[in-house]
């Protein structure tokens, strides 16, 4: 069964339309008005080996909030609606990643509640023009919207882009790893209570 999804998003403030296949090869096409973004998200499909299609238009004349809390929200959906009843994955996922000077780590469980844990410290506010702030608003929409229960951790470095780029390559691995299928369990639900 393909664990796909699309999510169409649209309020006062964003419109956002995003495809998600869990199973895919790392293809992205990213288009969110936000170049950093949309680097960090490629990211995620490449080394999550997703493919991901997003088209954003948000607010930017006020700022870029809403569009980046908004495109995690829908990533989110889309991933919990991909994976549906969960039955048959790893649930768990983990990745060390480094980058240079820079070394995050991304602990992942699909465990049907949601929980952010963001331990992530950047040496500057922007990396150009975007908000560092932002990356943990991304993270939150994600977690409440997918029911994850994410630890964040950026261990070491000095450089923000590279601090920025270990954690969304992290989370990528993290969540290839969680949601891949473990040809052991035959398709049951990773847990005692038998539900996700």
């Amino acid at each position: 069964m393909a664990r796909t999804a699309v999510v169409a998003r649209e309020t006062r403030e964003t419109q956002i339309r995003l495809e998600l296949d869990l199973d895919g090869s790392g293809r992205a096409q990213l288009a969110t008005g936000l170049p950093f973004l949309d680097h960090m998200l490629e990211q995620v499909a490449r080394h999550g080996l997703f493919d991901l299609t997003i088209q954003a238009r948000g607010d930017l004349h006020v700022d870029a909030h809403h569009t980046v809390e908004d495109v995690g929200i829908s990533f989110g959906q889309a991933l919990q609606h991909a994976l549906g009843d969960k039955a048959g994955i790893n649930r768990y996922g983990h990745a060390y990643v480094p980058l240079d000077e820079a070394l995050s780590r991304v602990v992942i469980d699909c465990s049907g509640r949601p929980g952010l844990k963001w331990f992530v410290e950047f040496p500057r506010a922007y990396i150009g023009e975007f908000d560092v702030d932002l990356l943990r608003e991304f993270f939150q929409g994600l977690v409440n919207h997918a029911k994850l229960t994410v630890h964040i951790d950026n261990l070491r470095g000095r450089n923000a882009h590279h601090i920025a780029e270990t954690v969304f390559k992290a989370f990528g691995r993290a969540l290839r790893q969680a949601v891949a299928h473990d040809s052991r369990a035959g398709g049951t639900t990773p847990s005692t209570k038998g539900v996700l």
